[in-house]
C-alpha cells in the first residue's frame, strides 16, 4: 500500500516528452495543506514503522527514525511550544547542523502554526544577532556547541523568550529532549491553508542587509516537478537520499530533505564538519545511497579522488553554481550517471532543470522550464526578449513555490517584480527550444562553494573596525569554489597595513561566518564610486590584484 501511496504522489507522467508535460501539467494544491502532514503524519498513518530518516552520529553508528517516531516527537514538541506560549505566527529559529532534531522541530512548527527559521551554524554572533532581531524570533533550538553564541547576544534580543538545547539543559537553555519526553502526544494541529506562512529563510544580502523570505506551505508542492525530473522520475524502488548541503540552506532542505520524506524515501543525515570527498564516498557506499543533491564544489572535490567500486548511484542533481563540461563528463565516466542541473532562488526555487531521461543535455545550458513554472528572459520593462537574446531570467508569480514576500519590507517585495514577473537578477539566454543558459549576475552577489554571498554584511563588518574608513567585497574567480571573497579596504590616514589583513579576515570569520570571510584584502587609497555615492564593485573585480589608489 505504501509503494502505491508514493506513486499516487507523483505529479508527472513518465513516458511523456518535456513539451507534453509542460502542455498537460496542472497544479493540484489543496486548500488545506500542511507540510508536516504531507511529509510526516500522512506516511505515519499508512505505516508508522516505515523508515523516514537514518542518522549517522559522529562515530558512524546508524540511528533509524520511523515516520511514527517523527510524528510522535513533533506532536510532543508542538505541545511544548503551546505550553511555553509560542503562538501561531511566532518565529522559532533552528541553529542546528543536519540531525533528526531539525526535522522534528520543523514539523512541530508547521503543526503549531509557528514559523520556522533555519540558520547556518557557521554564523557568528553578528550574523545571528541581525537575523534573530530582524525576525523577532521568540525561541531558538540549538546545540551545546552553538549555545555560547546565542547566550553572548541574548541581551540584544528582547523578543527571545526561550532557548532549547538538544544536548540537555545548560545555563540559559532548557532540555529539548527532556521537555519532549514530559509532554503529551496527540497534538491537534493548527488549521492552515496552503497560503499560510510556514518557513522563513534569509537572503544572502546582495543589495543591502539580508531580507527574510516568507514561504507558504504550498512552496513544497512547487518543488515536486523538478525533484521528479532531475532525479530521473523519482521515486524509484530502492531509492535512498543524502546531501552534504546544510539543511539551513533552501538547497539542502528543499532540494533533498523534505521532498524525500514527502515521497516516502529514506533520507540519510550526518554532521560533516568539513566536506571530505573520501569520507563522502565511504558514506555513500556504507548506507547504499542512490540519490543525491551535490553542489558543484562538492562534485569538484569528489572528482579529485578515487570512486569506490561498491557505489550504486542512480541520480545526482546539482545547482547553486554553473557546472562545467568536465564535471558532466566525469559524472558519466566515474559515477555512471548524467548529473542533472537545476536552478532557482530562495524566493522561488527549482524552476529550471535538466533530466537526461527525457531531455537531451545541451552544452552550457541548465535545462528548460520545469512543467508548471513559467520562465522567461525579459528586458528591464518586463517584456519577453527574442530567443537568443541576453536578458534577465524571470519567473511568473503564479508558481506555487513563489515567496509570499520579504518580512516587513513591502517596498523591497514590490521591487522584486516587474509586472507578473519575479526578477532573479541573473542574466541568461533562452534558445529556440526553451533551453536556458546562465550568463552572469546583474548585481554584486558572490557565488562561493555553493553559497550565495552578499557583500553588504562583509563590508559592514569590516567598517566596524576602528581603522577602516570604507570597504568593498567582491568575488574573484577560483577553480574550485567558483569564486572566493576578496575585500578592498580604505584605511584611516596614516594607519599601517602590517598585520591588519589577518586581523580583518579574522574579524569577519568570527563575527559573521567563515564561509563569507575574505581570502585576501587589498588596501587602496580611494574607493571607486558612482556620482550618486555607490561603490563601483565591478571596477574592483576587473582591476589587477594589486589595485591601488
Amino acid at each position: 500500500m505504501c509503494a502505491d501511496f508514493a506513486a499516487v504522489r507523483r505529479v508527472l507522467r513518465k513516458g511523456a516528452t518535456w513539451s507534453e508535460m509542460q502542455r498537460d501539467f496542472r497544479w493540484n494544491i489543496p486548500a488545506d495543506f500542511n507540510i508536516a502532514r504531507a511529509c510526516c503524519d500522512s506516511w505515519a498513518g499508512h505505516d508508522a514503522a516505515r523508515i523516514a530518516l537514518i542518522h549517522l552520529d559522529t562515530n558512524g553508528d546508524a540511528h533509524p527514525y520511523s515516520y511514527g517516531d517523527l510524528r510522535e516527537k513533533s506532536d510532543r514538541l508542538a505541545s511544548v511550544f503551546s505550553a511555553h506560549k509560542l503562538a501561531k505566527g511566532d518565529v522559532c529559529a533552528l541553529l542546528l547542523a543536519q540531525c533528526p532534531e531539525v526535522l522534528i522541530s520543523h514539523f512541530a512548527c508547521f503543526k503549531s502554526g509557528v514559523v520556522s527559521l533555519p540558520l547556518f551554524t557557521l554564523f557568528g554572533a553578528d550574523g545571528l544577532a541581525f537575523r534573530l532581531s530582524d525576525s523577532g524570533a521568540r525561541a531558538i533550538i540549538t546545540d551545546r556547541a552553538n549555545l555560547p553564541k546565542v547566550l553572548t547576544i541574548r541581551d540584544q534580543l528582547p523578543d527571545l523568550r526561550q532557548i532549547w538545547c538538544i544536548d540537555g539543559a545548560a545555563d540559559g537553555a532548557r532540555d529539548f529532549h527532556g521537555d519532549i519526553a514530559r509532554a503529551s502526544g496527540g497534538f491537534a494541529p493548527q488549521r492552515c491553508t496552503a497560503d499560510t506562512v510556514a518557513l522563513m529563510s534569509y537572503t544572502s544580502g546582495t543589495t543591502g542587509p539580508p531580507k527574510g523570505v516568507l514561504h507558504a506551505h504550498r512552496f513544497l508542492i512547487g518543488h515536486l516537478p523538478s525533484i521528479e525530473l532531475h532525479h530521473d522520475f523519482f521515486p524509484s524502488p530502492g531509492d535512498k537520499t543524502w546531501t552534504p548541503a546544510d539543511w539551513a540552506w533552501i538547497g539542502g532542505l528543499m532540494n533533498m530533505a523534505l521532498p524525500s520524506l514527502y515521497y516516502g524515501v529514506p533520507l540519510v543525515s550526518h554532521r560533516m564538519a568539513k566536506f571530505d570527498p573520501d569520507y563522502a564516498f565511504d558514506l555513500i557506499a556504507k548506507t547504499d545511497i542512490r540519490n543525491m543533491f551535490l553542489p558543484p564544489t562538492a562534485l569538484r572535490l569528489m572528482q579529485q579522488t578515487k570512486v569506490p567500486k561498491d557505489v550504486a548511484i542512480r541520480s545526482v542533481g546539482s545547482g547553486g553554481e554553473s557546472l562545467g563540461g568536465s564535471l558532466l563528463e566525469w559524472g558519466q565516466a566515474a559515477l555512471g550517471v548524467t548529473i542533472n542541473e537545476l536552478y532557482g532562488q530562495t524566493e522561488c526555487n527549482l524552476v529550471l532543470c535538466g533530466s537526461h531521461q527525457v531531455l537531451e543535455p545541451r552544452a552550457g545550458a541548465i535545462g528548460r522550464a520545469v512543467p508548471g513554472h513559467q520562465v522567461a528572459v525579459i528586458d528591464s520593462d518586463g517584456q519577453d526578449l527574442p530567443r537568443g537574446t541576453l536578458g534577465e531570467i524571470a519567473v511568473h508569480r503564479d508558481s506555487p513555490g513563489m515567496f509570499l514576500g520579504y518580512l516587513n519590507q513591502p517596498s523591497k517585495t514590490a521591487e522584486k517584480f516587474v509586472g507578473d514577473w519575479m526578477r532573479t537578477g541573473d542574466l541568461g539566454v533562452m534558445d529556440d527550444d526553451g533551453y536556458v543558459t546562465f550568463s552572469a549576475r546583474d548585481d554584486d552577489v558572490i557565488t562561493s562553494s555553493g553559497y550565495r554571498i552578499g557583500p553588504s554584511e562583509i563590508e559592514d563588518c569590516l567598517c566596524g573596525h576602528a581603522d577602516v574608513v570604507m570597504a568593498a567585497a567582491v568575488g574573484i574567480p577560483d577553480p574550485l569554489r567558483t569564486e572566493v571573497v576578496k575585500a578592498f579596504v580604505v584605511l584611516a590616514e596614516n594607519t599601517p597595513h602590517k598585520n591588519l589583513e589577518a586581523a580583518l579576515i579574522r574579524r569577519v570569520r568570527t563575527r559573521l561566518s567563515p564561509h563569507v570571510a575574505p581570502r585576501s584584502i587589498s588596501f587602496i587609497d580611494h574607493m571607486p564610486m558612482t556620482a550618486t555615492g555607490k561603490i563601483m564593485r565591478r571596477v574592483l573585480r576587473d582591476a589587477e590584484p594589486d589595485v591601488s589608489g
